[in-house]
């Protein structure tokens, strides 16, 4: 039966939402109120409850779920708070409400731009959370989608140090194992904190060796729905820690010899394979008498090196010098000095277009790499390069602007598609390759349901925001 607010109170639950004015105010629509018998118990369970509240709250704890299945959150939320006051601790077992509860505010707080609700929706979440502590043994598992809930739905507000903090208790409560859901935002922090220099390299190479176990023990020993999970993090997470390879000494030499040699061995012909495997363990800092190393570039000396045009001594021979040998910041510093001394338009371009290449290629700096194509648009106006190069850059922004797969990461594909457009309308020599881009990218763009799910219409102005910052059309794949 339904209680209504004509019983004079004498002892009421107060329960979690007591603990703070903000979570009170959270609740101030909820009408009904409670009286029990006992509320010395902090975790009330069903049997402690009198058989009139007892049944009430039964019914409460399974009709709220009705509600969320429907994404009705509002109503549901009515309900499971009836559930809760009455009987936090449910059957004594059952915990699912405290994460069923974390999920209402969280749909909620995804339902406004208001900062200062969503704050109060964070308090009630924090208090949650302290009561499920308080009630149960917080497991791994629980402790992840907490950080991931803190990551996704409230990385507005909940500093970033705090997601930091709960991300690594929940992997270090697990043995340094990582649940797929934890995989993607992790590495995506743990990218910024190793960039930005806000970690030592060392705790950065630890949990970047435990997201690579992670990635290859979860995608092992996978079953059924869950494999389907680990290729989402697959096409995100390794692409993000060979970022990490711009970032100088954070990668020791076995890194580079495990990988550069396995793509080494599947083309061994190729000069730009052997080149770029020599260059990248020489920047794992591998001693000359390496094995890998001297077979490498045994195999460069006789394959490679003869081909190659003679550079006369100066900058451009120095700039070549240190980009073989794995030195690239030192290489664009020598390439930039031979463009501010030459007067040849020419080479100005095919220097400024190389610096942007190693910029994207090696050092996966976006930014930069754009501002040195755009740059060699000043000494060659006709070409179509620099706009082919840039839209390869926004293409290949999918996991840098979003998770790896969603709208977040398919929409950089419109405005790569703007500028595979502008080199093809620009120059006829790079016409094919455009086209193909366009045919194979156009398949990537955001579903209509996406679109229309986000209140936008296909045909109207839309700012690709991340490193872009670019205005576009919105387009669709169906």
């Amino acid at each position: 039966m339904k209680i209504k607010n004509k019983l004079v109170i004498s002892l009421m639950v107060i329960s979690l939402f007591q603990c703070t004015p903000k979570v009170a105010e959270v609740i101030e629509e909820e009408k009904d109120t409670f009286i029990l018998v006992d509320t010395s118990k902090p975790c009330r369970t069903l049997d402690d409850l009198p058989p009139q509240y007892k049944e009430e709250a039964e019914n409460a704890f399974v009709l709220y779920k009705d509600q969320m299945k429907q994404k009705r959150w509002s109503e549901a939320l009515n309900i499971w708070k009836m559930a809760y006051q009455l009987a936090p601790g449910s059957n004594g077992k059952v915990m699912g409400h405290f994460g069923d509860g974390v999920t209402i505010y969280s749909e909620l707080s995804k339902q406004t731009d208001q900062l200062f609700l969503k704050q109060r929706y964070l308090d009630t979440i924090y208090m949650i959370n302290k009561k499920f502590d308080e009630c149960f043994n917080v497991d791994a598992e629980r402790m992840a989608k907490r950080a991931f809930d803190y990551y996704y739905n409230f990385g507005d507000i909940i500093p970033e140090e705090e997601q930091w903090k709960t991300f690594t208790k929940a992997i270090d409560m697990n043995n340094g194992k990582m649940l797929y859901f934890v995989v993607n935002p992790f590495t995506k922090m743990l990218y910024d904190r190793v960039t930005e220099e806000r970690i030592s390299l060392e705790e950065g190479r630890k949990w970047a060796n435990l997201i690579f176990k992670s990635i290859e023990d979860g995608t092992k020993n996978c079953k059924g729905q869950e494999c389907e999970s680990w290729d989402v993090v697959n096409s995100y997470a390794p692409d993000r820690l060979d970022a990490l390879e711009a970032v100088d000494d954070f990668y020791d030499c076995m890194y580079y010899t495990k990988k550069y040699y396995a793509l080494y061995k599947l083309s061994p012909d190729s000069c730009d394979v052997i080149n770029r495997a020599y260059a990248r363990i020489l920047r794992g800092k591998c001693p000359t008498d390496n094995p890998i190393l001297m077979e490498i570039r045994e195999v460069r000396n006789q394959k490679c090196v003869a081909k190659a045009i003679p550079v006369a001594p100066g900058p451009l021979r120095l700039a070549f010098d240190a980009y073989g040998e794995g030195r690239y910041k030192e290489a664009i510093a020598q390439f930039e000095n031979f463009i501010s001394t030459s007067t040849d338009d020419t080479n100005r371009f095919k220097y400024a277009m190389l610096i942007a290449k190693i910029y994207y290629g090696d050092l996966r700096n976006f930014p930069l790499s754009r501002r040195w194509a755009t740059e060699a648009k000043k000494y060659n106006k006709r070409s179509g390069e620099p706009d082919l190069h840039i839209g390869k850059l926004y293409a290949s922004s999918g996991p840098l602007c979003g998770p790896g797969r969603g709208f977040e990461s398919q929409k950089v594909t419109w405005v790569a598609i703007d500028r595979f457009v502008a080199a093809r309308n620009l120059d006829s020599s790079v016409a094919a390759e455009a086209n193909g881009l366009i045919a194979q990218y156009s398949k990537y763009m955001p579903s209509s349901e996406d679109v229309f799910s986000r209140t936008l219409k296909k045909g109207s102005s839309y700012v690709v925001g991340c490193w872009i910052n670019e205005t576009t059309t919105i387009r669709t794949a169906d």
